[in-house]
């Protein structure tokens, strides 16, 4: 199995023509160049982790050609090979971003570990790069992972919303990827090049909200000491996407149905209206028609941001899904911990789709970063899952609950009312009759946070 290219650029041919062969031996698929401008075109033409360089070359001087290659290449590592007694030049080419340097005619097997220590950090470093772009980009439907008819049709329809103006609600439980949907849109559609500004509404009190929100004036309330812009402006020409929306004050719902209406509102403290162009997204794990219902959100808001809705599943209907997620995030965490793991027990995707996700897609997400960062060994296996994944609780296995196991009564009825609530831990609580904080660490003794 070839381990990965390198390249040699030495004028000698009989000693390119050893060291080729060695490293071949080793595995590597090796290229070799007689110049460094020959060198410098293989460079360019395919990516090559390490190369080997001789310092004296017909063309350029070996050092020179290493800074010529960090500059162009940074992450490729060089190693110079230098005739004896010359470790002025191998200092040199350190300075000039060399990984090592190496003095020709030494034991050719130091070549082979010196060869693997640059290898192994070169591709590390192009790993690492490749991650850092998916974190820093913006991703399109792309990025959406299911092959279930579940998650298809949602995409479907959202790409087909994606091209309009219009006002999307996406439904769902906690944990689902809305807010990933969201930036989907709004990667997709025709204001992808603009911003694209993300709020979670249950996050902040009323007041603090629709200062984030809308802005303020400065000496509007104490400590608003000069202008702020808020969210809306900040999103000007582009989306912004309110998540938990139906946390949203009914004062506020009253001023975010004025946007929706009009693209305009007051910042606080300001008499004068403030003007946007903004595609609304809005998100929510309650029912809102339930809410409206109660009375406890305005149907006229209701109406205008249910336009176009979107139902993402949960995680639990979307079964043949799970072993996708799970090797995404596993590749995604293992390259961020710098582990190499190449798989999962089948026992352990069958550990996975046994489950019932309450959390949905961050569950999961949490419990593979949990599995990699335990992780000994290059796979990936049941020992390495929470207790209850490990042994199903007796409920889950058909047989009956101990009368007398009072915990086990406790932990299943509080995971009945979030699934009840869809994971709003707040209206759990207020369900449970217990304060908030007690919910919270309840979670953390039972393992449900």
């Amino acid at each position: 199995m070839q381990k990965s290219k390198l390249l040699i650029i030495d004028d000698e041919e009989r000693l390119r023509s050893l060291l080729a062969r060695i490293l071949q031996l080793e595995g590597y698929d090796v290229l070799v160049a007689a110049s460094g401008k020959e060198g410098l075109k293989k460079l360019q033409q395919e990516t090559i982790p390490v190369v080997l360089s001789d310092v004296k070359l017909p063309d350029i001087n070996g050092i020179e050609l290493t800074r010529q290659i960090k500059e162009a290449f940074p992450l490729t590592e060089i190693i110079v090979l230098t005739a004896f007694g010359t470790i002025n030049d191998g200092v040199k080419a350190i300075k000039s971003g060399a990984f090592d340097y190496i003095t020709k005619g030494d034991d050719n097997e130091k070549i082979i570990p010196l060869v693997s220590k640059a290898m192994d950090k070169a591709l590390l470093q192009l790993r690492v790069q490749e991650l850092e772009k998916k974190l820093t980009t913006k991703y399109g439907f792309d990025s959406l992972i299911g092959k279930s008819t579940a998650i298809t049709d949602a995409i479907r329809l959202a790409q087909k919303v994606a091209l309009t103006d219009t006002t999307v609600l996406l439904l769902g439980e906690t944990g689902t990827g809305k807010e990933l949907f969201a930036e989907a849109i709004h990667q997709a559609s025709p204001r992808r090049n603009k911003s694209f500004v993300a709020v979670n509404c249950s996050a902040f009190t009323k007041e603090l909200l629709e200062s984030e929100l809308f802005g303020h004036k400065a000496g509007s309330f104490t400590g608003a000491v000069k202008d702020k812009k808020g969210l809306f402006e900040e999103a000007d020409s582009g989306t912004i996407f309110l998540d938990e929306i139906g946390e949203l004050d009914h004062d506020l719902q009253a001023k975010l149905l004025r946007v929706l209406e009009s693209q305009q509102f007051l910042k606080v403290g300001d008499t004068k209206p403030t003007r946007v162009n903004v595609r609304i997204l809005a998100a929510t794990n309650r029912n809102l028609q339930d809410e409206v219902n109660r009375e406890k959100f305005r149907s006229d808001l209701y109406y205008r941001l249910s336009v176009f809705q979107i139902t993402l599943p949960a995680l639990r209907d979307r079964k043949k899904d799970i072993r996708l997620l799970a090797e995404h995030f596993m590749a995604y965490f293992a390259l961020k911990v710098k582990k190499q793991i190449t798989g999962m027990t089948d026992k352990f995707v069958e550990k996975l789709e046994a489950y019932n996700w309450p959390g949905n897609i961050r569950e999961l997400k949490n419990i593979i970063e949990r599995a990699v960062i335990l992780a000994d060994d290059n796979v990936l296996d049941e020992s390495l899952l929470p207790y209850e994944m490990q042994e199903p609780p007796a409920h889950q296995a058909g047989t009956p609950l101990s009368a007398f196991d009072l915990s086990s009564v406790e932990k299943l009825h509080i995971q009945r009312v979030l699934n009840h609530t869809h994971g709003n831990r707040a209206e759990a609580a207020r369900l449970l009759n217990i304060g908030v904080a007690t919910l919270y660490r309840k979670l953390k003794d039972y393992g449900l946070d």
